[in-house]
């Protein structure tokens, strides 16, 4: 398989790429060289935005394009590629379901108009953008919340270092309160899958809710830093009335209501009966406090999305509280 990549170096196209290499794939990766490109592949350098001249020659059997920005790059670089590439893999994202959405959502739940520039509109734009230019010929992932090593974010980073620094960590309960995330080395094995099986169309990219907790998820942090941290549990309600934001400030982490079966109740069933696969939390989560220990502790930031995690004066305050 020849496999070109519109990005490629970061997160989920570093995963993409790696996994095609291991397949023995042809790779080619289109990025702005801002970052090194992995071991092996052939590298085009331009711009989205601007300079496709590199994509102007050359044929492919897919296309991966991970864009979170306008557009206007998805169509552009869709067109430009239309009539070279057989299948077009969009990373989208389960954001672009109308909020609410209720709990086991599938992909035929109403969607947002592509109008505006919020994460959910952009994305839909993107999704159309793909569609236009290779119909049933492109592959629409809407991937969920996505974990793992490489991960720019900051979501199970800030979990995995605020644990390894020990004493008592406030835990939002509660413990048995069920996640669905995607490692992003999964989310690349099913894109690869189905872009070799010529699957086009919508799936929903995460794992089961309840595939691991929030109790799960945290414990295995203490257990994998090997970190003499207490998990102190708080509910929900307490949580709240400190003015702890969830997700942005507590990653990861939803209270019970809309908004978590909105993220963490979605259906998967399609993804699932097409070979969707989501290895064990403790995987995940080793391999990515692994990876963090390779580069010095520090994860890297995407520019374009705000810093995560809660100040100590906060989450200390609230211990103080709970007695």
């Amino acid at each position: 398989m020849r496999l070109l990549v519109l990005g490629g170096t970061e997160f989920v196209g570093r995963a993409v790429v790696e996994d095609a290499l291991r397949r023995g794939w042809e790779v080619t990766v289109f990025h702005r060289g801002r970052h090194p490109a992995p071991d092996g592949v052939t590298v085009l350098t331009g711009d989205r935005e601007g300079d496709l001249a590199a994509l102007a020659a050359g044929e492919w059997d897919a296309v991966l394009d991970t864009w979170s920005g306008a557009p206007a790059a998805v169509e552009a670089a869709a067109k430009a590629l239309r009539g070279r590439v057989e299948t077009y893999a969009y990373v989208s994202t389960r954001s672009v379901y109308t909020y609410p959405t209720a709990p086991d959502a599938a992909e035929d739940a109403p969607v947002v108009e592509p109008e505006g520039d919020d994460y959910a509109a952009v994305k839909r734009g993107g999704e159309l953008a793909a569609v236009e230019a290779f119909g049933e010929r492109a592959l629409l992932l809407r991937a969920g919340l996505i974990l793992g090593p490489y991960e720019n974010i900051g979501r199970l980073p800030w979990w995995l270092t605020r644990i390894a620094r020990g004493g008592d960590v406030l835990a939002p309960g509660p413990r048995d309160l069920p996640l669905q995330y995607v490692d992003a080395r999964d989310l690349a094995a099913f894109a690869l899958d189905a872009v070799e099986r010529r699957l086009g169309g919508a799936y929903n990219i995460v794992s089961a809710s309840g595939h691991t907790t929030m109790g799960e998820l945290l414990d295995t942090c203490v257990e994998v830093t090997g970190s003499d941290a207490v998990l102190r549990w708080a509910a929900p309600e307490a949580v709240e009335a400190a003015g702890i934001e969830p997700w942005t400030e507590l990653p990861v982490w939803l209270p019970p209501g809309e908004l978590h079966g909105t993220l963490h109740q979605g259906d998967v069933s399609k993804a699932l009966a097409a070979g969707l696969t989501c290895r064990p939390v403790r995987e995940t989560v080793a391999d990515t406090w692994s990876w963090l220990g390779s580069i010095g502790g520090t994860a890297p930031q995407r520019p374009d999305r705000p810093t995560v995690g809660l100040a100590p004066e906060k989450e200390a305050a609230l211990l103080a509280q709970l007695g």
